[in-house]
């Protein structure tokens, strides 16, 4: 089947390589002239774990190609998918400026049946758009289909080519046949693809992430009562996640969710919610919540310190809003910067893939460590923001030897409590005791 996906962003670029794994002939469309050339000579522009290798493989085969002209990309395909930027405005909205953009430049240069697939998230209501944006311009046959992804960043590759499942919005036999037989290599196992209407369709993306933004944020609302009446948030969670009505998953507390799918979805779910004149009281809890949660260690961190945080330096392990990915969009790390900052302290960061992408944004603000030990050179302390791997099992002398003192905030809890006052360290993490070793504070 060939293919054109439009935008190379995270979800284009894993859209586009998955789909020619499978023996699609893909071309992905940008505007970015200097990206493209990237993808074309083989240098992949996104961090995800897995995707380099079949990137490269397909571009090796000729399945999949890069262009900057929508023409050229649209010509010969069959199906077109528009995995375009939806930021969200001032309040709250998701801005469809992309996407109806190039459905409006569509409408002008289609001329025989095309299935055109919104991959985006958006609002409910946005197939229509691009429906009467398109026919506008153009007069003949032609499906419009909302097709939500749901990828986790980390696991995205095993996301689409394994999916739970896949949801089709179409009101076409037409285009629901080409969907069809586009995603049955991928649920060979037996995974639904599901079909429904385009407006349930758009509404059900909405939905998943915003009742997975809930169950953390009520986790995170349990620690802090955890922390209150003195229980302990892993053994709680245990007790709950064994239910299989509730299941194991995000229900692991910390400091808050970040990244391009979480925050935005519920504000634009939100958003939505006002327009349809309906109060979501649930969804503006979490957002409240959320953002109070991002900055829970700063009480703990300046009453160790009383209140004296100008002058001291703190190492920081970890920048990217979740392991396993470069993206840093709402990532708690940043929250917790200003703040100290703000604070007269220094910072000095670690991340395995996000630094450039910080630097990017803040430059100097702080320093930028070769490695998780060397930032910890002189720090007062030492904070943990989000979980890789790497910091799970340290080498604990390193970590006595780089710091002044041996105490560490822990956003993610990832060390056992009782192992780590042992080591003779001052720890704070959420939902959990205090480890305060004999004779310090």
């Amino acid at each position: 089947m060939k293919i054109a996906v439009v935008g190379t962003g995270y979800v284009g670029l894993v859209t586009g390589t998955c789909f020619a794994e499978t023996g699609n002939d893909v071309t992905c469309v940008d505007i970015d002239q200097n990206k493209v050339t990237k993808l074309t000579q083989g240098q992949i522009t996104i961090y995800e774990p897995g995707l380099e290798k079949l990137f490269l493989r397909n571009l090796k085969e000729e399945r999949l190609r890069f262009t900057t002209s929508l023409e050229e990309g649209i010509k010969d395909a069959t199906i077109i998918f528009l995995a375009l930027p939806t930021p969200p405005g001032e309040d709250g909205s998701a801005d469809l400026k992309y996407i109806l953009g190039v459905a409006d430049h569509l409408g002008k240069i289609l001329t025989d049946y095309k299935v055109i697939v919104d991959k985006s998230t958006v609002p409910v209501g946005t197939a229509e758009k691009v429906h009467a944006a398109i026919a506008k311009n153009y007069k003949g046959e032609f499906d419009v289909v909302s097709n939500p992804e749901f990828l986790r960043e980390g696991v995205a590759v095993d996301d689409f080519m394994k999916p739970d499942r896949v949801v089709v919005g179409t009101s076409s036999e037409r285009a629901r046949k080409v969907m069809g037989d586009l995603y049955n290599p991928f649920v060979r196992q037996g995974n639904p693809i599901i079909y429904m209407d385009e407006r349930s369709a758009e509404l059900t993306k909405y939905a998943a992430n915003s009742f997975l933004a809930t169950k953390i944020t009520f986790m995170n609302e349990i620690a802090v009562l955890c922390e209150k009446l003195g229980a302990d948030v892993d053994m709680v969670r245990r007790g709950v996640g064994s239910d299989e009505r509730i299941g194991k998953r995000f229900l692991f507390p910390g400091i808050g969710y970040g990244g391009s799918c979480f925050p935005k979805d519920v504000q634009a779910l939100v958003k939505s919610s006002v327009d349809a004149k309906y109060d979501f009281k649930i969804l503006n809890a979490v957002m409240e919540i959320n953002e109070k949660q991002k900055l829970h260690l700063m009480p703990k961190i300046k009453a160790y310190f009383n209140n004296q945080l100008k002058g001291k330096k703190f190492a920081l392990w970890g920048l990217a809003f979740k392991p396993n990915t470069d993206d840093i969009r709402e990532a708690p790390a940043l929250y917790m910067i200003d703040a100290l900052v703000a604070e007269g302290a220094s910072v000095a960061a670690f991340d395995p893939e996000a630094m450039g992408n910080v630097k990017q944004v803040i430059g100097d603000k702080i320093t930028y460590a070769e490695n998780q030990y060397d930032c910890l050179a002189g720090a007062d302390a030492l904070i943990i923001a989000t979980e890789w791997n790497e910091f799970r099992t340290p080498n604990f002398l390193k970590i006595v030897t780089g710091l002044k003192n041996k105490v560490i905030f822990d956003g993610r809890n990832l060390f056992d409590t009782n192992a780590i006052k042992e080591l003779g360290f001052y720890y704070e993490s959420v939902g959990r005791a205090t480890a305060v070793p004999a004779g310090n504070k």
